[in-house]
């Protein structure tokens, strides 16, 4: 009992230490990025004053209003060698803000090159304050395997950029080796961080690699034969490199996340039901294993269904409101995140019977050994 009472004193203690920790980094951090102007080499505004000077109402061919404004905008230069002068200058925007700000004072923003009107939102403290937010809800609920989680998140990113910039330093490597390389860096280091060294992380890493692997070959094949009829590279007019390689591309990013949440949940459950009874059958793991697969394969398929065209919202708005035919629509704003979502979808139903096998092998092999 005095054991136990010092370790619950121990452990208090420790909670303790880290909360005050993260409560001087979450304050120090807020101080920070709301000083870090001379970081900066554009120039940054904070406004003073706002007045509204001409307002006029605007109706398009479809009866739809949208005001159109202008404000005279007064604010102190933050950064740069007219630290600490006032500025004036005129925004205009419509009411609707699809593509304009309306200011008010307190506002922080970045001057356009010609120093006389609005060019970006300075929003980094509050992409800092959300990112607390996940962060102590991500611990809260996770404890120590939610901060690992975060770290294999920066780590993630920073490979990402990594990678890019390498490709776009020397394209001459091709853009799908690249990929692949880093997706077995992505797949490895975001599994082993979560879950650790042990046959549950084995399982999933090789279910994972598998699994993409085989969704990104039957994609492959069946474009191939396909002839690409039907997607619409469009959208990635404005690139310089070859619109194919980076939709495939995109597509093994984009198949390695669903593909990787399918294998570590099917991976973990079924190593949980081994630990639970280590007698358990073969027969009775399989149909287990396949039992919790159909569970999660709708709502997995529906995830990325929603994820890859929730971003084309905004577009198919615009195209219905011109009055532009359904079918012309769809194939020009939904042909490439629907062959993503397929792409994702098949690669979530491979998943299902490698993560089985290869949790079934490891199984045997630790009843084996004992």
């Amino acid at each position: 009992m005095i054991a136990l009472k010092r370790w619950l004193q121990n452990r208090t203690k420790t909670q303790y230490l880290i909360s005050g920790l993260l409560l001087i980094a979450f304050i120090a951090s807020m101080i920070f990025i709301n000083n870090n102007h001379e970081l900066y080499t554009r120039t940054i505004v904070q406004i003073t004053d706002v007045q509204e000077t001409h307002r006029e109402s605007q109706v398009d061919r479809h009866g739809n209003q949208d005001d159109f404004v202008i404000q005279s905008v007064t604010g102190e230069i933050k950064n740069g060698p007219d630290k600490g002068e006032l500025t004036t200058f005129d925004n205009e925007y419509m009411q609707s803000l699809a593509l304009d700000y309306e200011l008010s004072v307190g506002n922080e923003i970045f001057l356009a090159t010609d120093g006389k009107a609005t060019g970006d939102i300075k929003r980094d403290k509050h992409f800092v304050f959300v990112a607390w937010i996940f962060l102590i809800i991500l611990l809260i609920v996770g404890k120590s395997r939610g901060a690992l989680s975060v770290l294999s998140l920066l780590v993630n990113a920073l490979i990402l950029s990594i990678a890019l910039d390498i490709y776009i330093q020397n394209p001459s490597l091709g853009l799908s080796v690249i990929t692949l390389v880093s997706i077995v860096i992505f797949t490895i280091l975001s599994l082993l961080m979560a879950t650790g060294f042990n046959e549950k992380t084995y399982t999933a890493i090789l279910t994972t690699l598998i699994g993409t692997g085989l969704s990104l070959l039957i994609a492959y094949l069946a474009l191939r034969f396909t002839g690409e009829e039907g997607l619409r590279y469009e959208e990635m007019a404005f690139l310089t490199r070859n619109p194919q390689v980076v939709f495939m591309a995109g597509l093994l990013i984009g198949s390695l996340g669903a593909v990787m949440d399918v294998a570590i949940t099917l991976s973990a459950s079924m190593f949980e039901m081994y630990e639970k009874n280590n007698r358990i059958s073969v027969k009775v793991l399989k149909k287990a294993g396949y039992e919790v697969g159909k569970d999660i394969m709708g709502t997995m398929t529906n995830i990325l269904f929603f994820v890859y065209v929730s971003g084309s919202i905004p577009m198919l708005l615009i195209y219905f409101k011109n009055a532009t035919p359904f079918g012309f629509t769809l194939s020009m704003n939904l042909s490439l995140e629907l062959a993503r979502a397929l792409v994702g979808g098949i690669g979530i139903v491979l998943t299902i019977p490698i993560a089985i096998y290869i949790s079934i092998f490891f199984i045997r092999r630790k009843q084996v050994k004992s």
